[in-house]
């Protein structure tokens, strides 16, 4: 996990840096003549690659727009999947009653119970818990998998005590957060495509994942039922939307980065009819797996090739926090190999395939100190590395660089559903208030990254529109947001 770190720091220019811990003058640095001859020519075409100046943001915006019609008119029109989520209900406020929420999207899962009380009172209570997920299950059976989640989901329903009530006569409801690929087929069922994260069950491919939880459940014992299937993106719109209407947007940006936004249904091609009264739905984009005119260098080729999916993903490859200190740590090797950065030996644990992970990079640009103590004990602990003042530099030189990027390209990726909306509805997004709700550790954590997103945002709408775009970080909001869609699907009438 990172540590949490709220201040906003000032711009970092691509050849210079200046920080101290007040944002002051610390050190500037002229990269040709402070490090050596063979690692200027590499790190000067990097900057060179990585570079996202506005007219490619531009570009890649207008791009994803483009590729969101398509992905609207036909399914496997565009690169993004552009997901139906069959979520026409939105939370309003009004939700009464007690609803659980399961998370299931990587090697624990959490587990929810909130009780809501309407316009006045809202949400009265809310508690959680966390389970790890055995190894071993991540590899066995179906079965197996949904027998152990609904035990823990047994154990925690029966600590329901104090402020969580149940009216007479009603079944316990639970929202289903499931970010895994799905092909969903109703607000309250989905075919499971392909596990990834890790997982790799049997029996579950091709199989409605809440029909496996359901029965799992009634194998327990336990009297409930998923009312609401979603993915963390929607959970995260429908969470944020239940404080404010004027949220349009979701976005994730953590480990994994996806979006999903408010879509009229006159606006999807491939919808066919079946219109909701509300006349919207919230579509899931999948947009990580978009990749045309991306700005790429031979570091994320050579890792594309080398993962586990190549050709795929390749926006959630350079803007991601699974793949951004790999991206680096690729670079580094390369500059101790052919530039001697560290010396005249390259350190064995350098050459370990993500070794160096995001949150190192983002500890390491909150270094503030004059000789980046912090920098040169990152370094030793993760990578073996010795490294000189001058060798510091440029490290935080390469994670600035790709971490530049990545923030830019997020922020292109923001405006390209905000103007994908406004061109739909004559221009009402850009002339009030909308809000993008951001969740995500890499988002929240890292200073220098949320802000680049924010500078691109700005810069591609201009200063005036980018006003009324307000970009609000909502941490685990899609627990909350699964619990208020099984609300907002339940069976039963709320006004009991």
């Amino acid at each position: 996990m990172f540590v949490t770190a709220t201040a906003m720091l000032p711009a970092v220019g691509s050849l210079c840096i200046s920080r101290t811990p007040r944002g002051g003058p610390r050190f500037t640095m002229a990269v040709r003549s402070n490090v050596n001859v063979s690692v200027a020519p590499i790190l000067t075409k990097l900057q060179k690659e990585c570079a996202a100046p506005l007219p490619v943001l531009r570009n890649v915006a207008d791009a994803m727009t483009a590729d969101m019609r398509a992905g609207l008119v036909v399914d496997g029109g565009g690169e993004l999947k552009m997901i139906l989520s069959y979520v026409d209900a939105l939370p309003t406020g009004n939700e009464r009653g007690l609803f659980y929420a399961l998370d299931l999207g990587g090697t624990n899962f959490r587990v929810l119970r909130v009780q809501l009380g309407g316009q006045e009172e809202r949400v009265q209570a809310t508690e959680f818990e966390q389970v790890s997920i055995p190894q071993e299950l991540m590899r066995g059976t179906s079965e197996e998998l949904f027998d152990f989640i609904a035990t823990g989901l047994a154990k925690f329903s029966e600590k329901e005590a104090g402020k969580f009530h149940l009216p007479r006569g009603r079944q316990r409801e639970i929202g289903f957060t499931f970010s895994f690929p799905v092909k969903q087929t109703s607000i309250d069922s989905g075919i499971l495509i392909k596990w990834t994260k890790g997982f790799s069950v049997s029996g579950t491919p091709g199989k409605d994942v809440v029909a496996c939880l359901n029965e799992a459940m009634e194998r327990q014992g336990l009297d409930m039922r998923v009312s609401a299937l979603v993915n963390d993106t929607v959970g995260t719109l429908a969470g944020a939307r239940y404080w404010d209407e004027d949220v349009m947007v979701a976005v994730i940006l953590g480990t994994g980065t996806n979006a999903c936004y408010v879509e009229q249904m006159d606006a999807i091609p491939k919808l066919q009819g079946n219109k909701s009264p509300s006349g919207r739905t919230i579509i899931n984009t999948e947009w990580g797996a978009f990749s045309k005119g991306l700005p790429l260098t031979e570091f994320d080729r050579d890792m594309d090739a080398a993962s586990i999916n190549p050709g795929e993903q390749i926006y959630e490859k350079t803007i991601s926090g699974m793949y951004l200190g790999e991206i680096v740590r690729r670079v580094l090797l390369k500059m101790a190999e052919e530039g001697a950065l560290f010396g005249n030996s390259v350190p064995e644990k350098l050459s370990m395939p993500f070794v160096l992970r995001t949150p190192h990079i983002c500890a390491m640009q909150q270094d503030y100190s004059e000789d980046l103590q912090a920098v040169g004990s990152t370094l030793y602990d993760v990578a073996g590395v010795e490294s000189s003042l001058k060798a510091r530099k440029v490290v935080i030189e390469v994670c600035d660089t790709i971490v530049k990027r990545g923030g830019r390209l997020a922020g292109a990726g923001i405006v390209s559903i905000l103007q994908k909306i406004d061109e739909d509805s004559n221009g009402a997004i850009f002339g009030k208030r909308t809000v993008v709700a951001m969740d995500g550790g890499l988002y929240e954590n890292y200073t220098q990254y949320r802000r680049y997103v924010h500078e691109a945002v700005t810069e591609l709408l201009g200063t005036e529109i980018s006003k009324n775009v307000v970009i609000e970080h909502t941490k685990d909001g899609s627990g909350i947001g699964a619990a208020l869609l099984a609300s907002a699907n339940s069976k039963f009438d709320h006004d009991y």
